[in-house]
Parts: structure tokens; sequence; C-alpha cells
């Protein structure tokens, strides 16, 4: 079965550094790596190189569920984009691209088979929401 890219994207009030940063850092990470406020990211790691691994920890925080989020790199335009491949062989690819005062951030994915592809949307949108309102008031 074909994969069906899923394109969400958010402006965020910062410069291209500042939005690059907090994406990729794991300090800030773990500040916004999640889609509600019963959900928690307790710990992510990152080696943004080709051929780097990215995991990520995302659990309910009263610890119903959990998953370790893992991908490897296969491409970084360090400061603008990047692509990496999931665990379960999908592929997602980051832009960061200056918006006059702001930087929009552009997540493509592709879909998984299990879910609803407005679900999958939906819950990706929430957690790029979540990193908005983190960069912007941090």
């Amino acid at each position: 079965m074909p994969t069906i890219p899923i394109r969400i994207q958010a402006n965020v009030s910062a410069d291209k550094q500042k939005a690059w940063e907090y994406y990729n850092e794991p300090a800030h990470i773990c500040n916004w790596n999640f889609a509600s406020p019963d959900w928690q990211c307790p710990s992510a790691s990152n080696d943004l190189r080709v051929g780097g691994k990215y995991t990520a920890r995302m659990e309910a925080k009263d610890g119903s569920f959990g998953f370790d989020m893992e991908a490897e790199y296969l491409a970084i335009d360090q400061g603008n984009s990047f692509k990496y491949l999931l665990a379960d062989g999908r592929q997602v690819e980051v832009y960061f691209e200056p918006a006059g005062q702001e930087t929009l951030v552009v997540v493509q994915f592709d879909a998984e088979e299990e879910n609803d592809i407005e679900l999958q949307k939906a819950g990706w949108q929430a957690i790029l929401d979540n990193f908005k309102k983190y960069t912007n008031s941090n």
C-alpha cells in the first residue's frame, strides 16, 4: 500500500535558530513533546547527524500507557531541515522557514495504517502546537 504523506505546520514567535534549538535539544524536547496535558516526555536523546539516533519516551502521566519513539536521521541541512526514518519504516521531514519575525515549522510524515489519517494529523498537530506554545513562552 502506498504511503500517504500528512503535512502540519505552525508559525512560532522565534527566529529560526531558536526554533531549531528548541525543537532539537533534549532539554527542550522533554517540555513540549506530548499532545495533551495528561501526557509527558520524561526523557529524550538526539544525536543530530546523518546516521544518528533520536529517541523520546512518551507516556501518560498516570502510568497507564507509554512508548518510545525512535528514529534514525537520513539527511540534515543544519538550521534548516532534517529527515528521519521512524523505527516502523515511515519517513518524517521537518523544515524551518523564516516568516517575517516568526519561523514557520513544517512537519511532513508518512501516515501509518492503524489509525485514521485525521486522528494522526490531529495528534501530530497537537504536539507541534505544544512546541509552539513552549517556544513562544520561553
